[in-house]
């Protein structure tokens, strides 16, 4: 399946960002269509979580590996799960003391081509509610800024 790209320009810094996404725990507060998470261990460098999304009937749960390079970047690995491969990187680079330039990357293969059948047609729209999802909650927790977020091409 073809993976999707967003750089967005923020009114936050690098490391607001970078708490926010690695704030995995939480993401079931705000995030579309996660049902549970669960961090089964996590250091300064490097997490191990668990997450069940779901869409109506459909559940499916998983395990990534997160790599954690503060406040730079932060590297999903797919361990396992209804996938055959997640690649999903955050890089966060600091425009100045107060905003912040993110680029998400998000790539992935269902196992079961039904499943990546559906997902192919909802996966644009749905990319982008999770980006709306995550600007939504640094405005919760950062307040609101004068600027909007910005595409960047």
């Amino acid at each position: 399946m073809p993976g999707i790209r967003e750089t967005r320009r923020l009114p936050y810094s690098a490391e607001q960002m970078f708490d926010l996404v690695a704030d995995v725990g939480r993401y079931g507060e705000f995030l579309p269509w996660v049902i549970a998470t669960r961090v089964r261990s996590n250091t300064e460098t490097e997490m191990v979580a668990d997450m069940v999304v779901g869409f109506k009937a459909i559940r499916e749960s998983f395990t990534s590996r997160v790599k954690k390079v503060r406040p730079l970047e932060i590297d999903v690995h797919y361990l396992d799960g209804p996938l055959s491969d997640l690649d999903n990187v955050w890089t966060f680079r600091a425009v100045d003391d107060h905003s912040c330039e993110i680029d998400f990357l998000v790539d992935f293969t269902f196992k079961n081509r039904l499943f990546e059948k559906i997902a192919g047609q909802y996966f644009d729209k749905a990319f982008r509610k999770m980006v709306e999802a995550f600007e939504a909650r640094a405005a919760q927790l950062y307040g609101k800024s004068n600027s909007s977020a910005q595409s960047v091409a």
